[in-house]
């Protein structure tokens, strides 16, 4: 296998009490790791369980309640899990789901965890997906470690950042170039990338790269408002993005991206633009052309090579 070839892995998802919604343990084959995920309900048998009684980390997440729409999430760490988190649990209302992080083996050590606890709250942060309802934020240069720990702790948080978003929390994955590249003009950042595009009878037009799995439509691309029409899926997005600056008011029918804004589907990014519920798969172009998204993925998966 070549340097930078990706390959699969094997994640295992086991329903501890047969509910979907009940206790769940993730595991990757070949990886000390183990995660333990409960709602409010089962939290009882999570801090139960012998395997979380250990040295270890632990997030709790839930809705922001000062920011509709965003995550609030909260990491620490201890040498019994299931005893700090009952503590942190009790000083907080917003969770809705608890993690915990310990080993299979039982060989996390406190600094082990102290400096996991640090990265996790550094990469956390610099991500800027969820609000961290951390009141500091440890230093890893103080988790003093052997070189060779550094680098075992680094492998482990790797599998964090593979696990996590399977089992629902994407707090990790780094923004999309064109959402951290705010230096550079939208074309020159996206310059490898093929770019799509919503050309309205409005007037209105709105310009999107896919990258990583999300469909980031760029500064400078403009959305409708006041078309009347009901928008069940993505009204409350729409607000979300208002509040947060990503879309300022532009003319009397339209507001514009005053910053890239990554959506989780073509569909999302298409109903903002367009006010309305959208699927994005038809109303999104790529640039120069009558390709639309789909038809543009059927020919990627063809093997054949489509250019502006």
């Amino acid at each position: 296998m070549t340097t930078g070839e990706t390959f699969g892995r094997t994640i295992q998802l086991f329903l501890v009490d047969g509910k979907p919604t009940g206790l769940r343990k993730a595991t990757i084959h070949g990886w000390t790791g183990l995660l333990f995920v409960s709602g409010a309900s089962a939290f009882g048998d999570l801090t139960a369980r012998a395997e979380v009684d250990r040295t270890g980390v632990y997030i709790l997440s839930g809705p922001d309640p000062d920011k509709p729409g965003v995550t609030r999430v909260y990491i620490g760490s201890g040498n019994s899990v299931s005893e700090r988190i009952e503590q942190s649990a009790k000083k907080r209302d917003f969770w809705e789901t608890a993690i915990t992080v310990t080993t299979s083996d039982d060989d996390l050590s406190k600094g082990h965890a102290e400096y996991l606890e640090a990265r996790l709250i550094r990469v956390t942060t610099q991500a800027g997906r969820v609000t961290l309802d951390n009141g500091t934020q440890p230093d890893t240069d103080r988790r003093r470690l052997p070189e060779a720990d550094v680098a075992n702790m680094e492998q482990f948080l790797a599998n964090l950042r593979i696990i996590l978003p399977v089992i629902g929390l994407d707090m990790l994955k780094p923004q999309p170039r064109a959402v951290t590249q705010v230096a550079k003009l939208a074309d020159d950042k996206t310059a490898e990338e093929v770019h799509f595009e919503i050309r309205h009878k409005s007037g209105v037009q709105a310009t999107a790269v896919e990258e990583d799995g999300e469909f980031v439509v760029l500064e400078g691309s403009e959305a409708l408002i006041g078309t009347g029409y009901v928008q069940q899926s993505y009204g409350g997005l729409k607000d979300k993005m208002i509040a947060e600056g990503a879309l300022v008011p532009h003319a009397e029918d339209r507001m514009r991206f005053a910053k890239p804004w990554p959506f989780s589907s073509p569909s999302a990014a298409a109903a903002v633009v367009l006010d309305r519920n959208s699927n994005g798969r038809l109303e999104w172009k790529v640039r120069g052309s009558k390709l639309n998204y789909h038809e543009w993925q059927q020919a990627q998966a063809g093997g054949s090579e489509v250019t502006e």
